[in-house]
């Protein structure tokens, strides 16, 4: 049972999100593909970030059409910073030996695996699906190696259109009381203007 998982912030989830998911999906003939909001992002530690129950909450809205995405709070449940090597221990744990994890996650997040969480042990234990960024180049896997050894054997570049739509501008352009549709799933869209989420000043 191959599974993949799809960790961020979602501060807001958007239709990037889901393309990415669907494409991995269909590409690496996931089963089904985890959503994994972020309790405490230790990247984003000096930001402020939406309270994880209006961006779980917004997770759930834009993935309840599909039977292939699910939501996982895994991260959002437990204390302290979320880490993603801890999190696929926790699945590991819940979904049995006879799951496998693919871990998706950007081109410039993989360029900074090195800081993150015991990166030797989470390559042994997924695999990582890297996917273009827009303004980021492929990553030197390379020089990856050299920090990590064993990455190069884990790592999946999917080669997959570009999608440019990111969370902070969409926060930006609430804030600035533009249209964000298309951007965002209707049902998110709707969400954040009920709760009035990102507007100047909050």
């Amino acid at each position: 049972m191959d599974i993949g998982i799809l960790g961020g912030t979602f501060d807001p989830v958007h239709v990037g999100h889901l393309r990415i998911a669907e494409e991995a999906r269909v590409r690496l003939e996931l089963s089904r593909v985890l959503f994994v909001p972020a309790g405490q992002p230790w990247l984003k530690a000096d930001e402020a970030v939406a309270s994880p129950i209006h961006r779980v909450e917004m997770v759930r809205w834009a993935i309840a059409g599909s039977p292939y995405f699910e939501l996982s709070t895994v991260e959002v449940d437990r204390p302290g910073p979320s880490y993603a090597v801890d999190t696929v221990a926790i699945l590991q744990q819940q979904l049995g030996a006879e799951a496998s994890f693919f871990f998706l996650l950007g081109w410039d997040s993989l360029a900074e695996l090195p800081r993150w969480k015991e990166p030797d042990k989470l390559v042994q234990m997924c695999r990582l699906v890297a996917v273009p960024r827009p303004d980021f180049s492929p990553p030197n896997l390379e020089a990856l190696e050299s920090s990590i050894p064993g990455v190069t054997q884990s790592v999946v570049l999917l080669d997959m259109p570009l999608v440019d739509v990111s969370s902070s501008d969409i926060r930006k352009r609430v804030a600035k009381g533009l249209s964000i549709q298309g951007l965002v799933p209707d049902d998110v869209e709707e969400y954040i203007k009920e709760q009035q989420l990102y507007r100047q000043g909050e």
